[in-house]
């Protein structure tokens, strides 16, 4: 086997891997787990914002793309992931509405396949470019996606699933990175998904501002309340570093 594509294999499936780290929640009790749950749907909203804005947006209008155009294609991935989700609730919870997940939970992984499959065409093409330069690539997106996995894990067990099936399923959303690896490797780069950059950041947009926020804002609780806000700003925060840790 080519041993560049060995390497945007064995890249794409340490990637996949991360998605275990949710993991880390199966050994906590239930009540520890409700404690935790709200500041993770808090960081996980953070985390989408400041991926959003700090890494995706900044990329979609560097790409040489009109300034309209971005911002239709930021529109246009709110607007499908609003429709997404009016459909979903509609298809699980009209006839049994106490026995559904919430559509959020199918946002979060179709979002998060999307995002993970236009991660493995960009690190993988790097790779193609210089094995080093995609070590590196593949090194930032790794910081990236960790505070997001986890985040999006809490938000799938809040939404209602059991753990060891939320854990499952991220896993084969992150899966989507080796995909988009494999892809970028035969297309040689002639494959051009630049467009799905500005509209995956409008679905992160939509998932982020409108069911994640609304999860955890105006809580009875002032302490909770703050211990949210703290978690919101920790995810943006930790984007930002990341943004400002790679740039030249």
């Amino acid at each position: 086997m080519d041993p560049l594509l060995l390497w945007i294999v064995g890249s794409g499936l340490l990637m996949s891997a991360i998605a275990l780290v949710g993991s880390v929640t199966l050994v906590l009790s239930e009540r520890t787990l409700r404690r935790i749950l709200l500041p993770l749907v808090a960081f996980a909203a953070g985390s989408l914002l400041g991926g959003a804005f700090f890494h995706m947006l900044p990329a979609s209008l560097a790409s040489g793309m009109r300034d309209v155009t971005v911002f239709t294609l930021i529109l246009a991935g709110f607007a499908v992931f609003f429709g997404l989700e009016q459909f979903l609730h509609w298809h699980h919870c009209h006839r049994a509405e106490t026995d559904c997940k919430k559509p959020l939970t199918y946002l979060i992984l179709i979002g998060d396949g999307l995002h993970n499959f236009l991660g493995g065409l960009a690190v993988a093409s790097t790779f193609v470019i210089d094995i080093r330069l995609g070590i590196v690539t593949w090194l930032a997106a790794a910081a990236h996606e960790v505070p997001q996995e986890l985040g999006d894990f809490g938000v799938l067990v809040h939404g209602g699933w059991e753990r060891r099936q939320a854990l499952f399923y991220n896993v084969l959303s992150a899966l989507t990175f080796l995909v988009g690896g494999v892809i970028a490797y035969f297309a040689s780069f002639r494959l051009d998904v630049s467009f799905l950059v500005p509209f995956a950041a409008g679905n992160f947009i939509y998932i982020g501002a409108s069911d994640l926020i609304p999860e955890v804002k105006a809580h009875a609780n002032l302490r909770a309340n703050i211990v949210h806000f703290v978690a919101f700003a920790v995810g943006v925060t930790l984007m930002l570093a990341v943004k400002l840790a790679l740039e030249p």
